[in-house]
């Protein structure tokens, strides 16, 4: 380890992207201490079987820790988050009064569930968000064939959760404020294809609607769901899957640069909202506020499982690079499984003006959308058509040098 390299490493955030990261320090040859802290009392975990495995299975949940090195060497401070960050003294806060100093810091605090819009009362028992395992087993615990569930948000989580309660026998209905499921995410058509999937399953779909109130009965229970059509929609569970906002409240006065997450330089440097460099602090996963070529270099913050495990290499590799460090350059990718379609994608389909159908074929299974900005490809989604995503992979990475441009501060 060079001289000047960091002799203390605090990794904020015990979960996917925290691990990754600390592996891949001891793997890039980092010998000093490294502490690692979660505001869950879990060890790390996978998050995707979440909403999909551990509401599915017949017994008990699966497992789905993940694998610990042997030779990881680290401490352990879980159930006890962080509340505060001095970028100047180079110490982390946590919420029992602990002062951790370090020489360099990784901010992987990941994302919490977005909460009911505050124009809504106070949601009544029997009302859910789900974005760690002891959310997910509370939500199964509801999950009993014949009752009635109302998934508000037909985005990813939302739509898996609705495909894993229909397969349970519950009786699902789906709201979404758009016209279409995952129209913000993947657009129109696809949205509408995945539409059809939920119809076909037997899964009440209403778009172009919000909720606007809960029903309860006299013991406190929700009994429904009040809709901006004027009518109401009968529940004895509801999830709320509004999406998810980057875990930064922590930061509030840590003078970093903060806005739907944490703004980083492509090598993933935190920054200081005049642009400057916070001195040996980095961010990886869904925190991270990075410049995306494809979008132009605006800088976006992608809750994707792929994006969290390659940046955690990035990351790594910035904090203990002796001069500069070398950018992130993975193509964004996630996938999702509904109703026994695999769901896979390439690129920022979201930042597209043009999706271009390639193939359409609801009977069998399988569609093709490629996604340009401009004029150039930006990003592709298949459905039954994985081996095809291999092609526009290339094609996003060598168009990523055509596309960079410098970064908005914005």
């Amino acid at each position: 380890m060079r001289r000047d390299a960091p002799r203390a490493v605090v990794i904020v955030g015990a979960s996917l992207a925290g691990l990754r990261t600390a592996e891949a320090l001891r793997a890039q040859g980092f010998i000093g201490t490294l502490t690692i802290v979660g505001a869950e009392p879990h060890l790390p975990y996978d998050r995707p079987p979440l909403s999909k495995q551990v509401l599915t299975a017949q017994t008990e949940p699966p497992g789905i820790a993940l694998p610990l090195p042997g030779a990881l060497d680290a401490r352990w401070l879980l159930g006890r988050p962080a509340t505060g960050l001095d970028a100047t003294a180079r110490t982390v806060t946590l919420a029992d009064g602990t002062l951790l100093k370090y020489d360099g810091l990784v901010l992987a605090t990941g994302s919490a569930a977005r909460a009911a819009p505050a124009a809504l009362a106070e949601p009544p028992r029997g009302v859910f968000t789900l974005r760690g395992l002891d959310d997910a087993l509370a939500l199964r615990a509801e999950l009993a064939p014949g009752r009635r569930l109302v998934v508000v948000g037909a985005g990813f989580l939302g739509g898996e959760v609705a495909a894993a309660a229909r397969s349970r026998g519950l009786h699902v209905t789906l709201v979404e404020a758009a016209a279409q499921p995952l129209e913000r995410a993947v657009g129109t058509v696809a949205g509408a294809y995945v539409a059809a999937l939920h119809r076909a399953a037997g899964i009440g779909l209403r778009t172009r609607t919000t909720v606007t109130g809960f029903r309860a009965g006299a013991d406190g229970r929700v009994t429904g769901v009040e809709l901006s059509t004027g009518d109401a929609v009968p529940a004895d569970v509801v999830l709320l899957a509004l999406g998810s906002v980057p875990a930064t409240g922590w930061l509030a006065g840590s003078g970093t640069a903060v806005g739907q997450g944490v703004h980083c330089d492509p090598s993933l440097r935190v920054l200081y909202p005049d642009g400057s460099v916070v001195e040996g602090v980095v961010a990886a996963g869904d925190v991270a506020r990075v410049p995306q070529p494809l979008a132009g270099g605006a800088r976006l913050a992608l809750g994707h499982w792929t994006n969290a495990v390659e940046q955690g290499t990035t990351a790594a590799a910035t904090l203990l690079a002796a001069g500069t460090p070398a950018p992130f350059t993975a193509v964004p990718s996630f996938w999702s499984d509904l109703h026994g379609a695999r769901i896979r994608s390439v690129g920022l389909p979201a930042v597209a003006d043009e999706a271009r159908v390639v193939e359409h074929d609801l009977a069998n299974r399988r569609l093709e959308v490629a996604y340009h900005r401009k004029g150039r490809l930006v990003g592709a989604l298949t459905i039954g058509r994985t081996a095809r995503l291999a092609a526009y992979r290339t094609a996003l990475h060598a168009h990523r040098e055509a596309a960079q441009e410098p970064a908005s501060v914005a």
